[in-house]
């Protein structure tokens, strides 16, 4: 059986089929840590037996286009955009070439003398095929696939035959769909493809492999997506370096790459030696019986990870004497050969694919080691005789040395046999060896040689080093090599050295002291190292890694002694590992980090056998720093955590199968645990197989992916019923306890386990979660992304399942399901994160750069509120998750990429910039902690805590009516204490003052609250962005009442006396609560300073009295309530309001206490004292600017204070109204209002003066009161008052008239001529002027004056031509400045539109440089030219600004052409020339008394001319509105004409056009 493998898996392609010159490097090749640099487009071909000679370049870009008429189809395709994707040349005859075009990956062929183009994958396959490149032909044009026989026909691409060989996966996987062939046609240059769509494409194709067909050979260099990979794997993603580790997090097997078993000829005959071929994906083994044995990983990475099966593998023998054997192996990149070293001496250059061995060379003594140098320019040999050999690729001995120091007159090899090893820096400047003691077979010693010259750089100290065994780290900072500790009695260490030979550190890997450690290796990224430790029953692979000064064991993987294992680190992927017997099983593994930190923020790190416990919530402390630990018998491999109502278990699965259990007391009394260890022991159980993913269903239930029957998950005892059993298996795990839980202690011992239920999986399973809103039911995802439902007992369903909900578009390797939603409505909701860093919810991308992520939740009800998560760009976000499920992330969060703008990164709060690159997000303190965990590549952790989770989780509490809390959180966090009563709502707050008070009982933290309220609203300003969040809109409407009633309210004294009342109902009486009432008065605005005042009168008063009244015990002293006072309060304020109180005493208390001068208040105070009381109050309200009491003060003091009070009105007048009530005496009361009315006369207020001066009967005031205002009948009626003479009136009549004439009212003027004056002309004239020529042409008619009639009939014929003639004039305007308008609008637009081609916006400029026009985007005029720089620079600063509107508004109303407001000063000069409604008036009147004097024609001339420019300038203006907010003027339908043909066959407003007569109207 077979199923598709995981894209992880991919081995990452060498590009050396592109260039054969790329050099092998025991560290990962640059080319290959930099996915990112894209290969060149060159085909090399490198003569030799298989394949052609010869090398050119071609480039997809230079191929010329062609018409679609040229050519002749190969295939007959029907498509009918053509791409020319390669040159004709650059596919001859018999190969084959691999091109991506459009992001379709596209094979070309030649069959038959034709061209025939494919997609690259094998529909057989499924998502991770190998590709097409060596699928074999048939002779009937079919193309097989490589791994399942299945045939396509090439120009159909239906299918022939399905899994041929395979009957179970013939029924098991249906046939989806045929092979896509696409249309080719072909020129004399060009070769042309029809891309499926029909969508024509520009782009060039991008030839990703090219070379002869190989049929039947795998080629793994045509992984067409890894090539095309953006992400760089050796860059600090998340899970990819040690750097990345997340708290030590444990390194977990997420599946097998491959498991294959294949046959060795002979019996008892073992693998010895292997190798390794980047460019092709091959391994060799050398084997005991002297055979390669070659497998091509590639023709097997479909294969099911479980599937065990007999693997036929090519075999080479290598034609060796009878006792001679291999002892040395490696691969030559450069020669694309084997190099063998035997124990006779010979070095063998051997070639796989062309069956050919060459001798090389031979050594005397045999060869015991052969190491290529990184580059692969040089090669080291040791002999059997101690000899080190540096030579060239081309086999020229550059050195030769011993490896050891001989004494004088010995022989110069070793009489011992011992084969040092030889380890190369990653840079290959420098090599290492070992090397025996001459006195002793066990101290050796480690010796650092330079490349060139082979001269020793260095020599270690001799020590007790075990076996052959030494490994220099890739990155050069250390040397590994293994001390043997048997004299110590203890088990052996893993040593490190320097390049100067001098030890700088070791750990012991806690092992018996007859162990022994086989091999050691580090990565390729250089912070995983991994040994084989052989002990009595089991040979383990073992990984540790480092971190804050620690080496964890993070992995054990045991292997059955007898079967023995050997393994080696990818040499491009560094959490790859390849593990083999030595009877032939192959076990590729996947390794990814995961968190150590559980949901509640406690921290669980795996070192060995034990696990180290932190509740991050406690106390940071960086591993291997801990609370407690836990201890199991063996190390532990796999564990999961489970902690729901007040249970905390812990199952931890060890490297010999074996499953421990601990329940672990509550979080709450972890501190008693502080620096204990606990043991745990074995739970009894029959065989569980070996676990991959485990997880808790319930507080009794696991849930567990084991794989049984493989060499490495056989170590541990196997029942008669799972020996049979072999592959992955799906089990759930019952959990019982025969021993009870003491409290306070770790129940280790006596669990119970037993597999209930068991389910064979069929797909590679990548990790499994609980979910959170079904009991015992958990998400399992396989390979590709399927998310499917587990219930427990029930299996995995199938149905009922919305995929699009909680399916992946890839792979994840990391995911997780969380509650979202309200209480009632919550549902799960996952999240992955793939190898790639793009964070997937569904099917949905929500980030594709993520680098780790988090959640947040209020603890409310477990729900989920934010999710954490940090970029590459090492940029922390807090995400809403209601923005995740309403799709609102791409405005808010801009994509989640940083924003350039240094003011808009100012004002955003969805993101912070973490301080540290490449720091991760560890954990999450959930509820009112509301902390981000964060762990530095340094491995220190940090604990932020976002304002914006800060502020959600105030919220919370205050909608949970929790004020005590959103109080603790407030003072913690430093956020202003009004977020509590601007987020309840005044009105709410001021009902619950009496339980805020009754929670927070802490008269210090309520003082604090009072002390920081103010009037301003912050949830309006200082914290608007937050309140505008999801989980703030709910308040919107209670802040927007509140914000009504907070106008009509004072806040602060609102607030402050609710809490002073709250205070005294609910504390009771004591000092430190009459300090909090004295604080709430003094802080009211204005400041009740006079209440607190006589507070601290009623103490002193007690004080002084000496009583023993009980209160006093309760309150402080008067001189610490007065020094609390003057500390809140400014000291001056405090005295005034002790003089306010018409206290000395108390003021010259306050004057002490407040360290003034006695000098300077003491002789004030006296002279207050030997004042008359009255008097002395009306000199302290005096100071006190309290004029009103002055004035009740200085009233009640008697007449002879008179003058003191009319003095003290005519300085403050709005002590008028008071003074009138006050004094009685009607001539006191005249002087009053005269002195009232003569302020309001200054004050140019006549006609209440005149008002006031009749009130007092000072009528002569009073007239001349009327005559400033201009009240022509006021001024007459006094005057009948006073009783004027006839001529006098007369007279007052002629001078009115004439003041009136001089005013612009001449109407008012005639009406006093004719009623007063009795001048008939005069009026007559006056109307004429005024254009009221209904009126003149009465009062003509009432005196029977035909000279007048006549006069008016001249006047209103003069008018009306006149009019005529304006109206005309003003319709040639109306269109003068519309056409103009229009043009300054279209070139706007324009040059808006050259600005945006040339990516420009008005967003680049200042405010000030866009005219308030809106007619340029540069600040210019719209007829200059110049540069935006240049006027940008003019207009910077705020003082040109202002100087600018100030020149603006002096020219406002002109219209400069070419200026940058000419285009809204032709818009307002338009909208200026309506009509008013004194024109209205008057062209009415003057239309009526036309008809009356016979002139009807004029009247309708005038009518039509007045109509005629109201309707063009009502057009003009509705034309200019509309092109004013357009981006775009249209020439057909922006015209005045159709506009004018609108408002026509609009219904007129019946104001617009109230002055017509509609005898005239037209038809």
């Amino acid at each position: 059986m077979s199923t598709a493998i995981h894209p992880n898996y991919h081995f990452i392609p060498a590009p050396t089929p592109l260039s054969r010159r790329f050099r092998r490097r025991h560290h990962l090749p640059i080319l290959l840590r930099q996915p990112n640099n894209h290969l060149p487009l060159t085909y090399t071909q490198c003569s030799s037996s298989s394949g052609s000679s010869g090398r050119f370049t071609c480039k997809a870009t230079q191929v010329s286009s062609v018409s679609e008429e040229e050519g002749s189809s190969a295939s007959g395709g029907g498509g009918e955009n053509w791409v020319p994707v390669v040159p004709l040349a650059a596919l001859p005859k018999g190969e084959r070439r691999v091109i991506i075009q459009d992001g379709e990956t596209i094979l070309l062929l030649w069959y038959k003398d034709q061209v025939f183009a494919i997609e690259n994958r094998s529909p057989a396959e499924g998502a991770y095929t190998e590709g097409l490149l060596n699928a074999k032909l048939t002779q009937d044009g079919c193309i097989v696939c490589p791994t399942t026989d299945s045939t396509f026909d090439l120009r159909t691409g239906a299918i022939k035959e399905w899994y041929p060989k395979n009957p179970v996966l013939r029924v098991l996987t249906p046939a989806l769909r045929s092979l896509f062939v696409y249309p080719v046609k072909l020129d004399e240059e060009n070769i042309y493809i029809s891309i499926r769509g029909g969508i024509k494409s520009d782009a060039a194709a991008e030839i990703v492999f090219s070379g002869k067909a190989q049929p039947g050979v795998t080629a793994s260099d045509v992984n067409v997506d890894e090539v095309k990979m953006v992400v760089d794997e050796g860059s600090e993603g998340f899970g990819f370096t040690g750097k990345n580790e997340i708290i030590n997090g444990k390194a977990a097997i997420i599946g097998f790459l491959l498991l294959l078993d294949f046959e060795l000829l002979t019996e008892g005959e073992v693998l010895l030696f292997s190798a390794y071929d980047i460019e092709r994906n091959r391994f060799f083994f050398a084997s005991s019986d002297n055979l390669i044995y070659t497998l091509h990983l590639s023709s097997f990475q479909n294969e099911r990870a479980w599937s065990k099966g007999s693997l036929q593998a090519e075999i080479d023998t290598l034609d060796l004497e009878p006792e001679d054997v291999i002892t040395s192996f490696d691969y030559l990149m450069e020669k694309e050969a084997l190099i063998v070293g035997t124990s006779s001496g010979l070095l063998l250059l051997h070639t796989v694919d062309g069956k050919e061995t060459e001798v090389v060379g031979r050594v005397e003594g045999g060869v015991k080691c052969i190491s290529p140098s990184p580059d692969g320019d040089l090669l080291g040999v040791t002999t059997g005789f101690g000899q080190l050999l540096v030579m060239t690729h081309d086999w020229d001995l550059l050195y030769e040395t011993a490896l050891e120091d001989h004494p004088e007159g010995e022989l110069d090899f070793p009489s011992r046999d011992f084969g040092s090893p030889i380890s190369w820096r990653g840079d290959g400047k420098y090599f290492a060896t070992l090397s025996e003691e001459s006195n002793s077979s066990v101290k050796k010693r480690l010796k650092v040689w330079e490349r060139d010259a082979g001269a020793l750089h260095a020599t270690s100290e001799p020590k007790e080093l075990m076996g052959a065994t030494l490994e220099w780290m890739p990155s050069g900072a250390k040397i590994a090599a293994v001390c043997e500790r048997k004299a110590e009695k203890k088990g052996p260490s893993i040593v490190f050295y320097e390049r100067n030979g001098l030890e700088r550190s070791s750990f012991n890997i806690n092992e018996p002291m007859d162990a022994t450690v086989e091999l050691l290796k580090w990565n390729c990224s250089s912070d995983l190292l991994a040994a084989i430790v052989r002990s009595v029953n089991y040979d383990s692979v073992k990984i540790w890694s480092f971190s804050n000064n620690h080496w964890y064991l993070k992995h054990d993987i045991k292997y059955l002694r007898k079967n023995g294992v050997r393994f080696m680190w990818d040499p491009t992927k560094p959490q790859q590992l390849i593990c083999w017997t030595l009877g032939g099983q192959v076990t590729v593994y996947k390794f990814i980090w995961v968190t150590a930190v559980m949901e509640d923020s406690t921290a669980l790190v795996i070192d060995d056998s034990k696990i180290l416990v932190t509740p991050l919530s406690l106390s940071l402390m960086p591993p291997p720093m801990h609370l407690f630990s836990l201890n199991f018998p063996i190390p532990v491999r796999e564990m999961a955590f489970h902690s729901i109502k007040g249970k905390t278990r812990l199952a931890a699965f060890l490297s010999n199968g074996c499953l421990c259990v601990a329940e672990l007391p509550a979080p709450d009394t972890w501190e008693e645990l502080e620096g204990k260890e606990f043991n745990v022991e074995h739970c009894l159980s029959e065989s569980l197989g070996s676990f991959v993913h485990l997880t808790w269903l319930d507080s009794n239930l696991l849930l567990a992916v084991s794989h049984y029957g493989f060499n490495h998950s056989n170590c541990s005892s196997q029942s008669s019923s799972s020996e049979d059993m072999i592959g992955f298996y799906l089990q759930e795990i019952e959990l019982a306890c025969s021993e009870d839980n003491v409290p306070g202690l770790v129940t280790g011992s006596g669990w119970h386990a037993r597999v209930s239920y068991q389910n064979l999986l069929e797909g590679l399973v990548l990790g499994i979660v609980p979910n959170p809103a079904k009991r015992c039911s958990a998400f399992v995802q396989f390979d590709g992304g399927e998310v499917l439902e587990y219930s427990s007992k029930l299996g995995i369903a199938r149905r009922d399942l919305n995929h699009g909900e909680t399916s992946f578009s890839s792979s994840c390797p990391w995911m997780n399901a969380v509650l979202v939603g309200a209480s009632e409505l919550s549902k799960p909701l996952l999240f992955g994160l793939d190898d790639l860093g793009r964070l997937h919810v569904g099917r949905r991308i929500l980030c594709s750069n993520c680098s780790s992520f988090s959640f947040y939740s209020n603890l409310a009800d477990n729900v989920i509120t934010h999710l954490i998560l940090a970029t590459k760009q090492d940029l922390l976000f807090i995400v809403d998750i209601s923005d995740i499920l309403h799709g609102e992330l791409e405005l808010t969060y801009e994509n989640f990429i940083h924003v350039g703008s240094k003011r808009k990164q100012e004002e955003n709060i969805n993101f912070i910039n973490i301080w540290e690159r490449g720091a991760k997000i560890v954990g999450v303190l959930h509820g009112d902690e509301d902390a981000v965990i964060l762990q530095t590549n340094r491995g220190n952790l940090e604990c932020i805590y976002p304002r914006k989770l800060v502020l959600a989780s105030i919220f919370n509490a205050l909608n949970q009516r929790r004020f005590r809390d959103a109080l603790l959180m407030v003072r913690r966090h430093r956020i202003d204490f009004n977020v509590i009563v601007d987020y309840s709502g005044l009105q709410v707050f001021l009902q619950l003052a009496s339980e805020f008070v009754r929670q927070v009982n802490n008269l210090s933290y309520i003082t604090e609250f009072v002390c920081a309220i103010k009037n301003e609203n912050i949830t309006e300003t200082l914290y608007k962005k937050f309140l505008s969040l999801p989980y703030c809109k709910e308040q919107k409407d209670v802040q927007a009442s509140d914000f009504n009633a907070s106008l009509e309210t004072n806040k602060v004294s609102s607030v402050l006396l609710a809490i002073r009342r709250a205070l005294e109902e609910q504390v009771p009486e004591s000092p430190a609560r009459e300090l909090c009432i004295l604080t709430t008065l003094a802080r009211s605005d204005p400041p009740a300073l006079e209440e607190a005042l006589e507070r601290v009168k009623v103490i002193r008063e007690m004080e002084l009295l000496g009583s023993d009244d009980p209160r006093r015990k309760n309150r402080p002293s008067a001189e610490e309530a007065l020094k609390h006072l003057l500390w809140l309060s400014d000291s001056e304020a405090v005295f005034e309001a002790a003089l306010g109180l018409y206290d000395l005493n108390l003021a010259a208390i306050v004057a002490l206490n407040s360290q003034r001068d006695p000098k300077e208040f003491l002789p004030f105070l006296q002279e207050l004292e030997r004042m008359p009381a009255l008097l002395m109050r009306y000199n302290i309200d005096l100071r006190l600017h309290r004029f009103e009491k002055a004035l009740k003060h200085i009233v009640s003091a008697g007449d002879t204070h008179f003058a003191d009070c009319m003095n003290l009105m005519k300085k403050n007048p709005q002590l008028y109204p008071l003074g009138l009530q006050l004094i009685t005496d009607p001539p006191k009361r005249g002087q009053v209002l005269e002195a009232w009315g003569d302020h309001l006369s200054d004050e140019k207020c006549f006609e209440d003066a005149a008002a006031t001066y009749l009130c007092c009967s000072s009528l002569q005031k009073a007239l001349k009161a009327y005559r400033e205002c201009g009240n022509w009948s006021g001024v007459l009626t006094v005057a009948g008052l006073i009783k004027l003479e006839r001529d006098e009136v007369m007279q007052l009549a002629h001078e009115l008239c004439e003041e009136l004439q001089a005013l612009g009212k001449p109407g008012e003027a005639a009406k006093i001529a004719l009623d007063y004056c009795g001048d008939v002309n005069a009026g007559i004239n006056l109307l004429i002027s005024a254009r009221e020529w209904e009126e003149a042409l009465r009062v003509a008619f009432l005196h029977r004056r035909e000279d007048l009639v006549s006069e008016v009939e001249n006047a209103s014929l003069d008018c009306a031509s006149s009019l005529i003639d304006e109206y005309k004039e003003g319709l040639e305007k109306v269109g003068k400045y519309l056409a103009r308008y229009l043009a300054v609008r279209q070139r706007r637009l324009l040059l808006a539109a050259k600005l945006r081609s040339e990516e420009r916006s008005i967003n680049d400029l200042d405010d000030d440089t866009a005219s308030e026009a809106s007619s340029t985007f540069s600040g210019m005029s719209v007829y200059t030219t110049g540069s935006r720089k240049s006027s940008a620079a003019s207009t910077g600063s705020t003082v040109a600004s202002r100087a600018r509107d100030a020149r603006r508004q002096r020219s406002r109303g002109k219209i400069r052409p070419g200026s940058p407001g000419e285009e809204m000063a032709l818009v307002e000069h338009l909208k200026g020339m309506s009509l008013t409604a004194g024109a209205k008036h008057e062209l009415k009147s003057l239309l009526i008394s036309l008809v009356m004097l016979g002139k009807e024609e004029t009247a309708r001339k005038l009518q039509q001319v007045a109509e005629n420019f109201q309707l063009s300038h009502i057009a003009a203006v509705r034309l200019a509105e509309d092109t004013v907010s357009s981006d775009s003027i249209n020439e057909h339908a922006h015209t005045l004409e159709r506009y004018l043909q609108k408002v026509k066959t609009e219904v007129p407003d019946a104001d617009t056009f109230s002055w017509r007569c509609r005898v005239f109207l037209s038809p």
